[in-house]
């Protein structure tokens, strides 16, 4: 489950970070926060912080872009998790 999940946040992200305007931002928005959601359900913060590491680093070499404030997007998640 996590492999199709790493890979769907993402085309998320990388869709935000390039379209932030787009008319479909906020649904894009909400799946990556329910993606947060089944994650702390799974494995808590722990799994969180395993998808979303690899992810920072992946789009920063592909698309040269930083992910780091689309963490924030999880705060309501867990108290263990705030950035």
């Amino acid at each position: 489950m996590n492999a199709h999940l790493e890979e769907e946040l993402y085309d998320l992200i990388t869709y935000c970070i390039q379209n932030a305007k787009a008319s479909d931002f906020e649904l894009k928005k909400q799946r990556v926060q329910e993606i947060g959601k089944e994650l702390y359900a799974d494995g808590g913060v722990d799994a969180m912080e395993n998808i979303f590491y690899p992810i920072e680093f992946r789009i920063k070499e592909e698309i040269g872009k930083d992910a780091k404030s689309y963490r924030s997007w999880w705060n309501d998640i867990s108290k263990e998790w705030v950035y």
